[in-house]
């Protein structure tokens, strides 16, 4: 089916609601600004000071230079920060930034897991991933996922125990004729 509409300027006093925070005593934020003295503030118009980068920062390659204030929680690290890397060397708008930042947070769940046990802590898993809410919330979803994955754990356990079976059983026929 094709589409006959054409683009047609519109008036924009013809759309309603159009121009509502034009009058600044209909504006939520009048009054607040009135009370802060923005107007009088005699750095309003000058650029903050940039946040200092001590430690890698992963930016967008649409950006020269970092954001003025960005988050440091933790740097990229082991194999999830090399993914990551990677990722940022292609535009935020293509596939080949978001799957592989999905990919490096799912690598990083795991390298979590890993770290804890080397240090000796056992991660509880189950609540970790909030399944006590699970259970009580979305308790037909919850039955539906621990089916869904106890079937396809049974199945790679057949599928790999009988490829070990016939591999078995195919040399001591050999050895037996």
């Amino acid at each position: 089916m094709k589409d006959n509409t054409v683009n047609t300027p519109v008036d924009p006093k013809q759309i309603k609601g159009w121009g509502i925070d034009a009058d600044p005593k209909n504006d939520p934020t009048y009054p607040m600004r009135d009370r802060m003295n923005v107007g009088e503030d005699p750095k309003s118009d000058e650029r903050p000071y940039l946040q200092p980068v001590n430690e890698e920062v992963l930016k967008s390659i649409e950006r020269p230079n970092v954001s003025a204030v960005f988050g440091t929680p933790e740097p990229p690290r082991g194999l999830s920060g090399i993914i990551r890397r990677q990722a940022y060397k292609y535009s935020e708008n293509q596939y080949k930034h978001w799957l592989p930042m999905i990919l490096a947070d799912r690598v990083d769940m795991i390298e979590g897991v890993l770290a804890d046990l080397t240090h000796g802590h056992v991660p509880n898993i189950f609540a970790e991933r909030g399944a006590k809410m699970d259970w009580k919330y979305n308790r037909s979803g919850f039955i539906t996922r621990l089916a869904t994955i106890s079937l396809l754990t049974a199945g790679a356990i057949v599928l790999f125990s009988s490829k070990g079976k016939n591999k078995r059983s195919k040399k001591r026929r050999r050895y037996q004729a």
